[in-house]
């Protein structure tokens, strides 16, 4: 039979929990905020706050006052400790590698690249990974001694057909990526979580970028490939078989050249690098990289620009589609090209006016996202922010 006092500690246990979970997903917050979206009593929401507080879990702080006619006593904040716990988020492109350490509060404390072979297999990546993030903490002067978990963000279809709970990180791991996780895990001493690295990038906006103020969110990453991610109520959808998102998938044309995806036509191979490269050499400039390219396009090169401007009313079309389906109040827009600003923006605000439901009474805000090269291995870091189930072990409730 259960005694009363240990029903009471589990479900003291249940609360805290929920507590640590809100200030994990949103950051700092006030005590009456933390009382909306827990449901906690004030009375029992103190008392947790409190003992948090007391044992190092939690800290205090003040709001920034913002207007020249700020009176009275700034609100007081409940943050999670930044020291209590570190978060290391791992991207894996197709060129570089990207890291980022943040803290449990929310605040990116580091990040670096290292470039990868162009033909680097996982296993070369994943060794890559690690000694960057020693060579980091080491200049920085950062110990991982209290680090909790680690994300990382690979290219393609992360197998989410295992899942511990609807909603929860997927746990099953394509056996391509086996060697990423196995050495991951040998190398620093904690769970690995892992997802598709352009949905990363959305999560990472829609926490820290462009996205961070809206819940209904279309995500693109128009880089070496064509990636994106679909943010609804505020959650990244992954899809049953964790293939949401995969924008640049879609086909343009059926009878088209084959995708390595197995369709044929597909929106990545006319306006990813390569297909934007070889449109750029058929019309008598010849560039090595899609950095060369987005450099040409800047500096107005006419027949550069012409090529972009055609694949992103492709591109566009493309999420005039998606727009229609999730009905979203923004659309960012990632990846290296999103750097040339209108040349890319204003293809796709034309064709979201025009085929997505022009007229419907509303409102999508097309935009650059914020976060550049970094939004992948941020939104790793979002991941376990977000998303992870599991309390850190240095911010769990003291047994009792």
């Amino acid at each position: 039979m259960t005694k009363p006092a240990d029903a009471l500690q589990r479900l003291r246990r249940v609360h805290e929990e929920t507590v640590v979970g809100m200030l994990r997903s949103y950051g700092a917050l006030s005590r009456t905020d933390l009382m909306r979206l827990t449901g906690l009593s004030r009375t029992t929401l103190f008392a947790i706050i409190s003992e948090m507080i007391e044992r190092g879990a939690a800290v205090e702080t003040e709001a920034a006052v913002t207007g020249a006619r700020g009176r009275g006593r700034p609100a007081s904040l409940v943050a999670l400790n930044p020291s209590a716990g570190l978060l290391l988020g791992i991207d894996l492109g197709r060129r570089r590698v990207r890291v980022a350490v943040a803290n449990v509060a929310h605040e990116v404390v580091a990040t670096a690249m290292a470039d990868v072979p162009v033909d680097a297999g996982v296993a070369e990546q994943a060794d890559a990974a690690a000694d960057l993030v020693r060579r980091l903490c080491l200049e920085r002067g950062i110990r991982l001694d209290a680090l909790d978990a680690v994300g990382v963000g690979v290219v393609g279809v992360v197998d989410g057909a295992e899942k511990e709970a609807a909603g929860a990180v997927p746990r099953a791991t394509p056996a391509v990526y086996l060697p990423v996780t196995e050495r991951l895990e040998r190398e620093f001493g904690v769970r690995i979580a892992i997802d598709n690295n352009a949905r990363l990038a959305a999560l990472a906006e829609s926490t820290w970028g462009a996205a961070r103020s809206v819940a209904d969110v279309i995500y693109v990453r128009w880089s070496v490939g064509v990636g994106g991610g679909f943010i609804v109520g505020g959650r990244l959808v992954r899809g049953a078989h964790s293939a949401a998102g995969e924008l640049g998938h879609v086909s343009l044309d059926p009878d088209g050249p084959p995708c390595h995806c197995g369709s044929r036509g597909c929106l990545e191979g006319r306006i990813g690098h390569q297909g934007l490269l070889d449109a750029a050499a058929a019309r008598g400039v010849s560039l090595g990289s899609i950095d060369e390219l987005v450099a040409a396009a800047q500096d107005r090169v006419p027949a550069v620009c012409e090529v972009v401007s055609a694949a992103a009313a492709d591109l566009g079309r493309i999420l005039a589609d998606a727009v229609v389906q999730l009905d979203p109040a923004r659309v960012v827009v990632g990846g290296e090209l999103s750097a040339l600003g209108s040349l890319v923006l204003d293809p796709v605000r034309a064709a979201i006016a025009t085929l997505a439901l022009p007229n419907a009474p509303r409102r999508i805000d097309v935009v650059p996202a914020d976060l550049g090269a970094n939004a992948s291995a941020m939104g790793a870091v979002a991941l376990l922010l977000h998303e992870e189930p599991a309390v850190p072990r240095h911010l769990r409730p003291a047994a009792r």
